[in-house]
Parts: structure tokens; C-alpha cells; sequence
């Protein structure tokens, strides 16, 4: 990942969660304060109904239970290498810390520097979100369309999700 320019980092959290295909929980080394991470610049199908399973509904023309299965889909995979217990460290964005929830938006990097956030989309479980915008959009885009056009993870099943 490359360096962001006004950056918030926070190091020492450990995962207690996966939320979804782009969400997890946190808690600082201490155990006090557990926050729920939003990944930022990345968006996963929906887990359980909702408002914005309706908007992405209408948006893909697809089903609401399939995209339901594309996001089990997509938190299975996440779940698979983002295991609670594991320390991570938040890269946050100045101008896009925190979603309209109060989510903190966050790249989630693993201890050996990987980036959560590129890997989701990289493997084909998660695409590029630009309603909060970022640094990285642009590459995440590029990434997203290597992994459509290879058919990597859910792109295997569908065209967009």
C-alpha cells in the first residue's frame, strides 16, 4: 500500500469480528473500546436485508437473495483471513474518517502489511466505493476490473455485484 497523505494511524487494535464482506470490529490492546471499522474505498453485497440491499437491487438489476448469497460469500472469505484475535492497524483519512453511521472508515492493514482492503478487492469479493472518496479509489478500480475480467471470486457467479 502506498503512503496517504493526511493520514490518522491507529495501531495495537485487535479484531473481534467480522461484520460482513467490508466491516469488522476492533478492540484497542487494552480492551475498552471496541469500534466498528468501515473498509474505505471498498463495498461488499449486504448480509442481511436492508435499505441498501434494496438500492443495490435496483442498481444491478439482480436479486435481493442472490446478492444476499454474494455477501455471505464475500464475509466467508473475509472471515477466512481477517481471524479474531488477529492485531491489525487502521489507516485512517482526514478528510474521511467516519460514514454517515459513525463508522470509522479505515485501510485495515494485517500485521505483515497487507492491506485487508486490496485484498477484498484484488480476490473479487468486494468492488471500488466512491461515496466516501479516497486516495486509493483509482487503484482500486483498476484492481476491480482485473479481477471482473478474470473472474475471480464473485465474479465467478455475476457480472457486477
Amino acid at each position: 500500500m502506498e503512503a496517504y497523505k493526511q493520514k490518522y494511524i491507529k495501531t495495537h487494535q485487535i479484531i473481534t469480528k467480522v461484520v460482513d464482506g467490508d466491516g469488522l470490529c476492533v478492540v484497542d490492546m487494552f480492551g475498552k473500546n471496541e469500534t466498528e471499522i468501515r473498509f474505505l474505498g471498498i463495498d461488499a453485497p449486504e448480509v442481511r436485508r436492508s435499505k441498501k440491499l434494496k438500492q443495490d437491487e435496483r442498481e444491478t438489476h439482480l436479486p435481493g437473495q442472490l446478492l444476499l448469497e454474494l455477501g455471505i460469500a464475500s464475509k466467508q472469505y473475509l472471515s477466512s483471513i481477517a481471524l479474531p484475535g488477529e492485531w491489525v492497524t487502521l489507516v485512517m483519512e482526514r478528510q474521511h474518517s467516519y460514514d454517515f453511521y459513525g463508522r470509522t472508515l479505515a485501510y485495515v492493514l494485517l500485521r505483515d502489511g497487507s492491506c485487508l482492503n486490496e485484498m477484498m478487492i484484488d480476490t473479487g469479493y468486494a468492488k471500488p466505493y466512491d461515496k466516501y472518496w479516497c486516495t486509493a479509489l483509482s487503484d482500486y478500480q483498476i484492481m476491480n476490473s482485473f479481477a471482473r475480467n478474470n473472474g475471480r471470486g464473485l465474479y465467478q457467479l455475476v457480472e457486477r455485484f
